[in-house]
C-alpha cells in the first residue's frame, strides 16, 4: 500500500516510453519479444500448478455440473458474470491484425500448445488459493508467489504487458493502413521502420492519438479493475461484430447456401450476444467509454468515404475524356521530346490537369506517355500477375491501371518498370 500512489505516475512513465520508441520501431528488440513470452506463461502455469498441487480439490470444477447447478440455481447472477468472465480471454480482439502478421497456424500452435494449457493451469491455481485462503480474494494473482518473488513477478508482468501493448498498437497501424488504402481514411504518413520486413510500419497520427486517449484512460479510470468494465465490452463488441462479418463474408463472398450460414454462425453469434449483453450493464461504469470511441470513428470513417464518393462523382461527371482529347490534340500534332512521362488520373480515361498544364505552357509531348491510375479492391492481395492494366490509347500513349489489395504494398515505380 505504500507504493500505491507511484502506480498512476509510473504508468505515465511506461507509457510515454512504449510510444515515443514506436517512430524506432520494434526490429531489434522483437526478436527479444518471443522468449520472454515464453517464460511468462511458463511462469503463469508453472505458479498455478503449484497451487493445484497443493489443494488439488479445485480440479472438481472441471466437472460441468457444478456450472450447470450454478446457472440453473442462480441464472440472473451467471448473466452478470458473463462480462467479467470474457476477461479471461482478452488479447483475442487483436486476432485480426496477427493473423495478417503471422497467418492462422502459428496462431493455432501457440494457443493450443502453449497459451491456453498455461493460463488454465494459472486461473486453476487461483480457484486453488481461494479454496485455501479466501482472504487472498484481494489479489489472487500475486498472492500465488512467495514473498520473495513478488517483485520480479510484477517486473516480469510489466514487461510481458509492454509486450502485449506493442502487438496491438502494431496491430492498429496495420489496421489503419488497410483503412486507408479501402478509402476510409483519408492518406496519413506512413513510415516504414525497417528495411527487411514491410510489415513494419509506423502511422504518428494513429501513434499519438493512441497515446492521448491512452492517458484518458489511465486519469479517468485510475485502477485497472475500473478500467475492466471498459475493457469487456470493448472486447465483447469486436466479438459480435466479427461474427456478424463472418456470416457476410461467407454468405455473399464464398457464396454459401444461407441455412449452412446461419448454423457456422448462429451459435457463436448467440454466445456473443449473451456476453455482450451482460457487460452492457456496466455502461454507467465505464463502458461508456469504448463505445463512445468506437461510434466516433465510426461515424470519422463513414463520413470521409461519403464525401470522397461525393468528390468522386463530381470529378467524374466534370472530367474530360482522355481518348477523345488525345484524338483532338493529334489533329494538329504538338512537338513531341524525347523521353517517358507518367501522368497520374484519380479515374481511368480523364484527362489529368498535368497534361493539360503541360500543353498549355511546355506546348510539347514525351515520345511516350503512360496515364496512370492506382485502384484498390476489397481484397488482401491481388498477384503480380493480375497487377496491371495496359491499354493503347494510340500515339504511343498508354493507359496503365495498377491494382493493390488493401494488404499489398504499393510500390508505384516498380510497377511502372514491369
Amino acid at each position: 500500500h505504500r507504493f500505491h500512489h507511484w502506480i498512476i505516475p509510473l504508468t505515465l512513465v511506461v507509457l510515454c516510453g512504449i510510444f515515443w520508441i514506436q517512430k524506432h520501431g520494434t526490429a531489434g528488440i522483437g526478436r527479444f519479444f518471443g522468449p520472454i513470452m515464453v517464460f511468462w506463461f511458463l511462469v503463469l502455469g508453472g505458479t498455478g500448478l503449484l497451487q493445484i498441487v497443493q489443494n488439488p480439490e479445485i480440479l472438481r470444477a472441471l466437472n460441468p455440473i457444478y456450472a450447470a447447478r450454478f446457472i440453473v440455481s442462480n441464472p440472473l447472477l451467471t448473466f452478470m458474470i458473463l462480462g467479467a468472465l470474457v476477461l479471461c480471454v482478452t488479447g483475442a480482439e487483436a486476432l485480426y491484425a496477427d493473423m495478417g502478421h503471422f497467418g492462422k497456424r502459428p496462431i493455432r500452435v501457440a494457443w493450443f500448445a502453449m497459451v491456453m494449457p498455461t493460463l488454465t493451469l494459472n486461473y486453476f491455481g487461483q480457484g486453488a488459493l481461494l479454496l485455501a485462503n479466501p482472504a487472498a480474494v484481494k489479489n489472487p494473482f500475486y498472492l500465488m508467489v512467495p514473498p520473495w518473488a513478488l517483485v520480479p513477478m510484477v517486473l516480469l508482468s510489466t514487461v510481458a504487458t509492454i509486450i502485449a501493448s506493442q502487438a496491438l498498437i502494431t496491430g492498429a497501424f496495420s489496421v489503419t493502413k488497410q483503412v486507408i488504402q479501402l478509402g476510409y481514411l483519408p492518406r496519413l504518413r506512413v513510415l516504414h521502420t525497417s528495411v527487411r520486413q514491410t510489415g513494419q510500419i509506423y502511422i504518428p497520427f494513429v501513434n499519438w492519438s493512441l497515446f492521448a486517449l491512452i492517458l484518458l484512460a489511465v486519469m479517468l479510470f485510475k485502477t485497472s479493475g475500473n478500467l475492466a468494465h471498459a475493457y469487456g465490452i470493448a472486447v465483447c463488441a469486436v466479438m459480435v461484430i466479427t461474427t456478424v462479418l463472418t456470416f457476410f463474408v461467407i454468405r455473399y463472398s464464398w457464396k454459401l447456401p444461407l441455412a449452412v450460414c446461419i448454423l457456422a454462425t448462429g451459435l457463436f453469434f448467440v454466445v456473443d450476444l449473451a456476453f455482450f449483453s451482460s457487460a452492457m450493464l456496466k455502461v454507467v461504469d465505464g463502458g461508456w467509454f469504448p463505445l463512445l470511441i468506437g461510434f466516433g470513428i465510426f461515424v470519422l470513417m463513414m463520413t470521409w468515404r461519403e464525401g470522397r464518393q461525393i468528390l468522386n462523382d463530381k470529378l467524374r461527371a466534370d472530367a474530360i475524356d482522355l481518348p477523345g482529347f488525345l484524338e483532338a490534340v493529334f489533329v494538329t500534332p504538338p512537338m513531341r521530346v524525347a523521353g517517358t512521362a507518367v501522368f497520374l488520373t484519380a479515374e481511368k480515361g480523364a484527362v489529368p490537369n498535368a497534361l493539360l498544364h503541360n500543353l498549355k505552357h511546355n506546348k510539347v509531348l514525351h515520345e511516350q506517355n503512360l496515364f496512370v491510375t492506382i485502384q484498390s479492391h476489397e481484397v488482401p492481395w491481388i498477384g503480380l500477375d493480375k497487377r496491371l492494366d495496359i491499354e493503347s490509347l494510340g500515339h504511343d500513349c498508354w493507359q496503365v491501371v495498377v491494382h493493390y489489395g488493401f494488404k499489398n504494398e504499393p510500390d508505384l515505380p516498380r510497377a511502372i518498370q514491369q
